[in-house]
């Protein structure tokens, strides 16, 4: 049976994972110095920020810095998500109840309707939505005012944005990978929130295994502690972390099981390519959508596959992370646009 004493406890340590001001913020040291200037500069207008839009992979740290947005200028905060907003209806209802100065954070905004799109540009730039009342020839639009608010949206595909959108917003971010040594402090930072006593060779062994990514370093060290917990006192050595990475097939690479058994179809089953995307992922019983967005992004920005106009091709570097012996074969196609 769950305590929940324990469960309340555990609630309290992970929302302490999440840093609360940009000075705690750790990495993309540049998107924080200019957020820091846009956010400044309203507070000293005494006036809401300019709307924020934060593009990036997933898992550095834009919810994080939504949050950090509205506790530094003070104002509460709106959550909700692009899937979500299927109707004009559903924004305007969002949009009406907010209050002056509050942050609306909308993740994954690419994905909302072209309707809610259309109603924003109004909203974002003119603080005023038309709302529709009625059908047929009877129906009246409405314009209703809203109050002064900032809008930060978050998405992993910002070429996805429709132009008119993305340009009204007045500041842009994009969030990098992170470096080992950046992961290394966050390791450290959430450990100390966690309880989890851990020593420099471990928090090193982590992020060099994260894949840039915070969260794939958090996940790790939760299961590193379970690990250590289980079979041990619960204190983080480097055998005992590489013990548990290898546990949850996560190699020296950071290259984990989907990864290997992409690069292992690709050389194995098809002499390493070309070979198109539907094809591989039906050879390793995944969605081609799979692939592309989970794996092919770190797969290729390691070097272990380039996208050429035939299909997916595997490196040098991939045939020498699997041990194998890359036989003679013809000249690569070059890369695509």
């Amino acid at each position: 049976m769950v305590n929940p004493a324990l469960a309340e406890q555990e609630k309290v340590a992970d929302a302490a994972l999440r840093p609360t001001s940009l000075a705690d913020f750790v990495g993309q040291q540049r998107v924080k110095d200019q957020l820091n200037l846009v956010l400044s500069a309203a507070k000293q207008r005494n006036a809401s920020a300019d709307h924020i839009l934060l593009s990036g992979p997933p898992g550095l740290g834009k919810t994080t810095l939504a949050m950090i947005i509205a506790a530094e200028v003070g104002a509460p905060l709106r959550i909700t998500s692009g899937p979500t907003i299927q109707h004009a209806g559903d924004l305007a209802s969002i949009l009406s109840s907010l209050i002056p100065g509050e942050v609306l954070f909308l993740d994954e905004i690419h994905r909302m309707s072209r309707a809610a799109e259309e109603m924003m540009y109004l909203a974002m730039e003119d603080f005023r939505v038309d709302v529709m009342v009625g059908k047929g020839p009877g129906a009246t639009s409405i314009p209703l005012e809203l109050p002064p608010f900032t809008l930060v949206g978050a998405t992993t595909r910002a070429g996805m944005l429709p132009a008119p959108l993305r340009d009204r917003f007045g500041f842009t971010a994009h969030l990098d990978y992170y470096e080992p040594n950046e992961l290394e402090q966050i390791v450290h930072r959430s450990a100390k929130a966690l309880h989890i006593k851990i020593d420099d060779q471990s928090a090193s062994e982590l992020s060099r295994r994260s894949r840039g990514t915070p969260r794939i370093a958090n996940r790790l060290l939760r299961r590193s502690r379970d690990y250590a917990q289980v079979h041990h006192d619960g204190e983080l050595t480097v055998a005992r972390t590489q013990a548990a990475l290898e546990l949850y097939e996560v190699d020296d690479l950071g290259l984990d099981r989907l990864d290997r058994a992409v690069l292992i179809a690709l050389i194995d089953k098809f002499a390493g390519g070309p070979v198109g995307l539907s094809t591989l992922a039906l050879a390793v019983g995944e969605e081609p959508e799979t692939v592309d967005s989970v794996c092919e992004p770190f797969l290729v920005r390691q070097g272990f596959i380039t996208r050429t106009p035939r299909g997916r091709v595997a490196t040098p570097a991939a045939w020498v992370a699997l041990g194998r012996k890359r036989p003679n074969l013809p000249n690569q196609l070059p890369l695509e646009d």
